[in-house]
């Protein structure tokens, strides 16, 4: 089956830091007509939201962002993670939303565990530190990162010793256990290859709810897609817009242009609505209301089977994020290049 028929199949099977001064803005709240198309159900028999905020590089705007997606443009899910090193501030946003009138229970929070804290000793220590940076006393979703076990504080690229071995059971086994305590409500993976996804099952007693993956017409990673499909695990697509600073500018897109004009949408709410149609929940980042605003105006409507089929022949496929400058030592090991990181399946 070609990559293009994969694509479709899917689409047929799917078809206090800062004050806000003034006037609190009105709450947005999901329409109860639409929450079919709004969420999608985990494993666990939660719900995802079906886009959610990104933060990454969100740097000291966070606060504002999170925000104004939540009480001004009505997303519901904000995604995060400790290596962004803006806790702090999606928390003071999260807490500013809450007391605009959101509750904190429609609010669906995700955050993830550095390579760091993926030892069974520094797990808990990990979400004890996210759950006080957030200021929650739970979270809807915990992942791990990347499955590698880096030392604290260790260079980029890390130097010789800085890559340890990785007790990927004892980790899962310690996350397991949060769940069990009602200090996270699903736990899941990112970053992942089809080898490493395949030993997490192969002794996981809680099955992970979501596995996030970069994804996007550019990269459609279309054999973790499938396998998460075959698992019942949830996929969310980060990075979904692209990324000019990664050499995949799909927002310019000749063929997203095209279609995005054809339809009366933006460039954004293409490849937003592309990542629901396939199936997958996606997360994309702004810190500019307007474009926080447009990026969830994708209810309502579809990509026509011929636009979509389009999207899925974007010929170029390459990754954004590759992991390079984060774990690749040509030296010294033990990951030697990109393909090493991805065990050499692309």
């Amino acid at each position: 089956m070609s990559s293009s028929s994969r694509c479709v199949n899917f689409l047929s099977i799917c078809i206090g830091k800062k004050k806000y001064s003034g006037k609190m803005a009105q709450a947005v709240m999901t329409p109860q007509v639409q929450d079919a198309e709004r969420y999608f159900t985990l494993v666990s028999g939660h719900r995802i939201p079906a886009v959610g905020l990104g933060t990454w590089r969100s740097g000291s705007r966070a606060d504002d962002s999170v925000f104004n997606a939540i009480v001004e443009a009505g997303y519901r899910h904000i995604d995060t993670a400790a290596e962004y090193g803006v806790h702090e501030e999606v928390g003071f946003g999260l807490q500013a939303a809450i007391k605009a009138g959101i509750r904190r229970e429609d609010i669906f929070v995700t955050t993830k565990l550095w390579c760091s804290d993926l030892s069974p000793n520094r797990v808990r220590i990990g979400l004890n530190n996210a759950l006080q940076e957030l200021q929650v006393d739970y979270l809807d979703l915990l992942l791990i990162h990347w499955p590698f076990h880096l030392k604290e504080g260790a260079s980029r690229p890390p130097k010789e010793g800085e890559v340890l071995d990785l007790d990927m059971e004892g980790v899962w086994r310690e996350m397991e256990k949060l769940v069990k305590e009602n200090l996270v409500r699903d736990i899941g993976i990112s970053n992942f290859t089809l080898k490493k996804l395949d030993n997490l099952l192969s002794f996981a007693q809680t099955m992970p709810s979501v596995c996030q993956m970069e994804m996007h017409p550019g990269w459609r990673n279309d054999k973790m897609l499938e396998a998460c499909k075959k698992n019942g695990i949830h996929v969310t697509a980060y990075s979904p817009l692209g990324s000019s600073d990664g050499g995949r500018d799909l927002i310019h897109d000749e063929a997203v242009e095209r279609i995005a004009k054809k339809l009366n949408r933006t460039p954004g709410q293409i490849l937003v609505k592309w990542a629901m149609q396939r199936g997958t929940s996606a997360i994309p980042k702004s810190t500019h209301l307007e474009r926080i605003k447009e990026n969830i105006a994708v209810f309502g409507w579809e990509i026509p089977v011929e636009d979509f089929e389009a999207l899925c022949r974007i010929p170029t496929q390459k990754r954004v994020l590759s992991g390079e400058e984060l774990f690749v030592n040509e030296e010294a090991g033990p990951l030697r290049s990109v393909a090493d990181v991805w065990d050499h399946e692309d």
